[in-house]
């Protein structure tokens, strides 16, 4: 079928269309009702199926006879390891590890904290989780303590499983003392923490609550999978949102295993006995979509790699593992090429590799500007597609169909939209824009199969965050535009989230954190643009009166603080003294005024502006404080 057909069929009849793909994967029971509506009037997919994700992801595979295939390659640059199972063997490992929650009385619909760094345990730990039932939420391994704690007080789970250390580049970092400092602040008890002891860092064990992942794994008894509801939750994923306190993304079992399935496919142009590497976190959704579940759903190789782009060891580790694992579609952030292009603009470590294997390059998480997108097209012969997507849709909105039909692509944009989700770009007062006009982009209900469907223990927060500005629609809070063929560009944020080499931040988090020194009166984080990583925030910092403070003493206590407060990944490190804060008349801060003021751009003092001098001085402080 060619795209126009998929898209227009995904629209005009969703519950034919869905209930194709749902026959598209094996069930423990066919669903009754593919499309319907919850007690709270949220849709809801393949209502009354009955499936389990670890038994489409693993078992299924080594019962149809592919038992002998590399289902997973851990490859660590920084470790010099690397690992291949092979889907029996993963089966094997995850059994036992869910043999071990159960023991430690985790069962169906109880949750587990998984906080690990990127090794092979981390996956197996999330299969493991739903082979029981059990809803897992893993947390990225850079979070620090009390973003951990939030967490865990959020999900209130029943175990936490972690690592003794993390691994970036050269530098060790000890989990557990984060792990337990979080545990300390947590409201939540905690009963079982399991820690795999990795050789760079052991960590000492608390008696009575801690144990030893080898040893608990070896006394495991293996489990086996346990049917589950299509819509009974799969996980929680925590992401930033305008407010300091994190959503709980929920996904289910079988939207989210329909729509991977066939997104690997139809998207992505893999099939079984494909390799599939997404270089992520399993922090992050893509590391849940596309290094752990759709790949392995659709029977795929998935590589798990452990290191970054550069400096482990070089800029020319990416062609390594593409060559070594011979890699048929590659999918990482810009932020990544843009550090390999700093330091190989020329590209000339590729020719050291063979990866004649490559056959598609996706990239997403962030905006691909043209000059990386012009940069890939110069050095790769294979399409490179953008493509746009969020944690909470869980798997593309946009993209270029490389199984269906490869569009022409056009820079700057991530191409049309996906089959199932039928995007429009609305005006302040929701009427649809024409081309080339901006406005906020929004899904028009129901989401397809795959998306999230409620935020944990806090339905009527999904419902004000993302159903409420305009009714009937899913607000991204991405605005962008279309062009007349209908190509969308997403142009940034609308609200107050910023996006960092891929990771979302929220900046009223960022602010709480920066109010909290003892010398700063009020203050605004913005995200402003930044070569390497798309976007990082600058604090505008307000001084109570009478306070005395060096500005570059603030400053790197600030820097300090946000580390250990929300993690280095939030690349907090500019800030300067001002005055005061540009406001509106009702006391609202205009951001979009701050960062155009911060990114050298003119600025017109808007109408709703309490007093129009405070841009004159704020650009006065940025001249002497030095913009970015």
């Amino acid at each position: 079928m060619t795209y126009a057909s998929l898209y227009g069929q995904s629209l005009s009849d969703p519950e034919s269309f869905w209930r194709e793909r749902a026959a598209e994967i094996p069930w423990l029971e066919f669903p009754k009702a593919i499309l319907d509506q919850d007690a709270n009037g949220a849709w809801r997919w393949f209502g009354g199926g009955r499936t389990n994700t670890c038994w489409l992801a693993v078992d299924r595979h080594v019962d149809e006879g592919r038992g002998g295939q590399t289902a997973l390659i851990y490859d660590s640059p920084v470790t010099g390891a690397v690992v291949r199972f092979t889907f029996a063997e993963l089966k094997s490992r995850v059994a036992k590890v869910a043999g071990g929650l159960a023991a430690l009385g985790v069962g169906q619909g109880d949750r587990v904290v998984i906080y690990m760094p990127m090794v092979p345990e981390a996956a197996i730990a999330m299969l493991a989780c739903a082979r029981i039932g059990a809803v897992h939420s893993v947390v990225f391994g850079g979070f620090a303590a009390p973003e951990l704690a939030n967490r865990i007080d959020d999900a209130a789970p029943k175990a936490v499983l972690s690592a003794s250390c993390g691994i970036e580049v050269a530098t060790v970092i000890p989990y557990k003392p984060l792990l337990d400092e979080a545990l300390r602040l947590a409201r939540q008890p905690v009963d079982h923490c399991v820690v795999l002891q990795r050789p760079q860092c052991e960590a000492a064990l608390t008696p009575g609550r801690d144990l030893d992942w080898a040893a608990w794994e070896a006394d495991g008894e293996p489990a086996d999978w346990v049917a589950v509801d299509a819509h009974d939750p799969l996980y929680i994923l925590y992401t930033s949102g305008t407010t300091g306190k994190p959503k709980g993304v929920v996904r289910d079992h079988g939207g989210h295993a329909v729509a991977l399935h066939w997104s690997m496919q139809a998207i992505y142009g893999v099939d079984a006995g494909d390799v599939f590497w997404a270089a992520s976190d399993v922090g992050w959704v893509v590391g849940h979509s596309y290094i752990v579940y759709g790949p392995l759903l659709r029977g795929c190789t998935a590589v798990l790699f452990e290191g970054k782009p550069v400096r482990t060891p070089d800029a020319g580790v990416f062609w390594r593992v593409i060559a070594d694992h011979r890699v048929n579609c590659f999918f990482v952030a810009p932020t990544a090429f843009r550090a390999i292009k700093k330091e190989d603009p020329d590209c000339l470590l590729k020719r050291d590799y063979d990866i004649s294997s490559l056959r598609y390059q996706f990239v997403a998480g962030e905006r691909l500007d043209p000059p990386t997108y012009h940069w890939l097209c110069e050095h790769l012969d294979v399409p490179v597609i953008d493509h746009w997507w969020q944690t909470e849709t869980g798997w593309p909105m946009c993209a270029n169909l490389a199984g269906v039909e490869l569009m022409q692509t056009r820079p700057g944009s991530p191409t049309l939209p996906v089959p199932g989700y039928d995007l429009r770009v609305v005006d302040e007062d929701g009427r649809e824009v024409g081309p080339r006009q901006e406005g906020a982009v929004v899904v028009k209900d129901p989401l397809p199969p795959g998306a999230f469907t409620t935020l944990w223990g806090d339905h009527e927060r999904f419902v004000d965050a993302y159903w409420s500005r305009f009714p009937g629609f899913y607000l991204t809070g991405d605005g962008g535009y279309r062009d007349a063929d209908g190509y969308m560009y997403i142009m940034g944020r609308i609200d107050d989230v910023i996006n960092v080499a891929g990771h979302r931040l929220s900046t009223g988090e960022l602010e709480e954190v920066a109010a909290s020194h003892p010398a700063v009166a009020e203050c605004a984080v913005v995200g402003v643009r930044d070569a390497d990583k798309g976007q990082v925030p600058f604090g505008l910092l307000v001084l109570k009166d009478g306070v005395n403070v060096a500005a570059a003493a603030l400053k790197a206590e600030l820097v300090a603080t946000m580390r250990a407060q929300v993690g280095a990944f939030a690349n907090f490190k500019q800030a300067v003294v001002v005055k005061r804060l540009p406001k509106t008349r009702s006391g609202k801060i205009l951001r979009q005024a701050l960062r155009r003021l911060i990114d050298g751009e003119p600025v017109v003092a808007p109408s709703t502006i309490d007093d129009p001098a405070i841009i004159g001085e704020i650009e006065e402080a940025l001249r002497a404080g030095g913009r970015p």
